[in-house]
């Protein structure tokens, strides 16, 4: 069951991330939202084929994020020869900057919220309600 969840999650923002990477073409959104849902997209595919809750996973996440970013900044695609496969380039990027290093943060810390709420609300879905007639 829970894997349900997390693929159809995947495919949600999966699809989010297409529109935004087709479609929006503004200053904000586009370069910032993408790498902050980006996280979660990672997290909902991992949780795909490992579904047990993993406490430092979203973390993980964020180190894997932060590694492609140094990639960038060695312009390791150039390095390899890869300059002229698309899809290398858009899968492993072409250009550093510090702002999707905070932003793929901002993406960790949002995956360490929404597993704070989901327990808080399993937590609460588990306490016996008290009727006070």
């Amino acid at each position: 069951m829970k894997r349900n969840i997390y693929i159809f999650l995947f495919v949600v923002i999966f699809l989010q991330e297409v529109i935004i990477a087709m479609y929006v073409k503004d200053q904000f959104l586009r370069p910032y939202g993408g790498d902050i849902i980006v996280e979660w997209l990672m997290y909902c595919f991992v949780r795909i084929f490992y579904p047990k809750k993993y406490k430092a996973l979203p973390f993980y996440i964020f180190l894997f994020s932060v590694g492609i970013e140094i990639t960038q900044y060695f312009k390791l695609v150039d390095v390899l020869g890869w300059g002229d496969n698309a899809v290398a380039c858009a899968v492993m990027g072409t250009s550093f900057a510090w702002a999707d290093i905070v932003c793929y943060a901002i993406g960790w810390v949002s995956i360490l919220l929404g597993q704070e709420i989901w327990k808080m609300r399993q937590r609460k879905k588990r306490t016996p309600q008290i009727s006070k007639r």
